[in-house]
């Protein structure tokens, strides 16, 4: 706040001013009249509301005309004052908080009823830039209340004898104090609300308004110096308040995770990656914007006495445990979905989409740092889920590839076959040729977003199964005489094989 030091606000001109404080000493000292104390803090006191409440109309009419939501993370230069350095305060984006509420709105709904929140995207955006404007202006109107009442402090030091200042002070500040401290409970009710509906958009808002007041609490203190205690009190309540209402949103979160409900209607027929996980993970990745803040939120609930120091590293272990969790909690629910979908195959793919997806997330952020803090070597464990989902999905092949295999077949090199033998030739072609053509028709419309994943696992595919056919191919189909109509069994070449397994997991080919 070294800018805003610099700066000093003029509430009278100073022959006014000099006036005024003639009167105050001549009552003092010769008309022995204190009412005027009255008068003056109701007076200031007005006049401290009213401009609380003219930023507040200020900035909503801004916002309304241009479209442009206020930050405080945004500074306008004062024109009398070009040299002065702009005052450091928090960064907080509006636009990607409004992105997330949006999405995490769509999960909410889709974890209630089963749809997908898609269709109420228009409202919802219309919603969400009035809650950035409205935690956005709160924040605006916190730091000015401190500038405006180190202000009214400074006027009142010199007219105010001093064995009166903290009381008048104290009462001069009450009404503009309780309205703000007033507005801050509302947000946390209707934080609360919105935890009950498992609204988790409403964390969102919480998160840029406990780190600013927890900012300004040095300077707010300060300022209340002297004050009732009871007036000292009120912001340290409100900031208790909030991280409770939030600390429990954010358990609720990794609840609702938990217990997202299993319906086919959810799933989707590709095995994509679910909605539940991009989410789960976008709700994550806005956490880290608010790291300390979210650690804080959970060390307020901590009892333990090692919890007291409230240390940034405990905060961040806190925080690495609770990104752990839900991350525990989404994968055993990704496990409970797979076993929605029949075929053990198209699960396998599923499950791979979505632990391939939290690894390239995990990757692409802080998060994987994050959750290194508690957990060791988090990418090699989900590298190992990802690689067990595909040895799964490999084995719904061993149905076409067991017809290739040699086991019970008959030697045939050099000796004539038997009717039985060259029957046991043709079911096996029949049977890879069936199995084949099948296999490839359902997979084809299968998913794999990513696309080296995709190449890698048709590469290996096409390895094994091309090995295995080209073995059989040699040992019973050229030169061995099973058949009159050799291109009745004989359907494809090996290339042929290779080709139609390339184009899995596409539906354009």
């Amino acid at each position: 706040m070294e800018g805003q030091e610099e700066t000093v606000l003029e509430h009278l001109p100073e022959g006014i001013l000099q006036d005024v404080i003639r009167i105050s000493n001549w009552l003092v000292e010769y008309g022995r009249n204190q009412d005027f104390m009255n008068v003056y803090y109701q007076i200031r006191s007005s006049q401290l509301d009213r401009s609380i409440k003219g930023l507040k109309d200020h900035l909503r009419k801004n916002s309304s005309s241009s479209g442009i939501t206020y930050s405080p993370a945004v500074q306008n230069k004062r024109k009398d004052t070009p040299t002065k350095k702009a005052p450091k305060r928090p960064v907080f984006i509006p636009g990607t908080i409004r992105k997330a509420q949006n999405l995490l709105k769509q999960y909410s709904q889709h974890g209630l009823d089963g749809k997908k929140g898609g269709s109420s995207l228009g409202v919802l955006e219309g919603k969400e830039d009035v809650l950035d404007l409205e935690t956005d202006t709160y924040i605006y109107c916190i730091s000015a209340f401190v500038r405006l009442a180190q202000s009214e402090y400074q006027l009142l030091m010199h007219i105010i004898p001093e064995h009166h200042q903290k009381k008048t002070f104290d009462s001069l500040i009450q009404e503009t104090l309780d309205n703000l401290i007033l507005e801050g409970e509302n947000i946390v009710l209707a934080a609360k609300k919105a935890n009950l509906r498992h609204d988790f958009t409403s964390v969102l808002s919480i998160f840029p308004i406990l780190r600013h007041l927890k900012l300004t609490k040095p300077e707010f203190d300060k300022v209340l110096q002297g004050t009732a205690a009871s007036t000292k009190n009120k912001l340290p309540s409100l900031i208790t308040s909030i991280e409770t209402t939030g600390a429990k949103a954010l358990e609720d979160f990794a609840d609702s995770i938990k217990n997202d409900p299993d319906k086919e209607t959810n799933m989707s027929k590709d095995g994509t990656v679910h909605e539940l996980t991009s989410n789960a993970i976008l709700f994550l990745q806005q956490l880290l914007e608010f790291q300390e803040t979210a650690g804080a939120m959970l060390a307020s609930q901590e009892t333990s006495s090692t919890a007291s120091s409230y240390s940034s590293e405990f905060n961040r272990r806190l925080l690495s445990t609770y990104i752990c969790k839900v991350l525990g909690n989404l994968q055993l629910k990704l496990l409970s979905k797979s076993k929605m979908y029949e075929d053990l195959a198209l699960g396998a793919i599923f499950l791979h989409n979505n632990y391939n997806y939290i690894l390239k997330s995990l990757e692409k952020s802080e998060l994987m740092q994050l959750v290194s803090v508690t957990q060791k070597h988090p990418g090699s464990l989900y590298q190992e889920h990802i690689e067990q989902q595909i040895q799964t999905y490999q084995r719904s092949w061993l149905k076409v590839t067991d017809y290739v295999n040699d086991r019970n077949m008959p030697i045939v090199q050099g000796v004539k076959l038997r009717d039985k033998e060259r029957q046991m030739i043709k079911e096996r072609f029949k049977g890879f040729n069936d199995g084949l053509e099948e296999i490839c028709k359902i997979q084809k419309s299968w998913a794999i977003p990513d696309k080296r994943q995709r190449e890698r696992i048709r590469l290996a595919q096409k390895s094994i199964v091309q090995e295995a056919y080209a073995t059989f191919l040699h040992k019973f189909g050229t030169g061995v005489n099973f058949t009159k109509n050799p291109d009745k069994y004989i359907k494809y070449s090996v290339d042929h094989v290779g080709e139609m397994i390339e184009r899995l997991f596409d539906t354009s080919a």
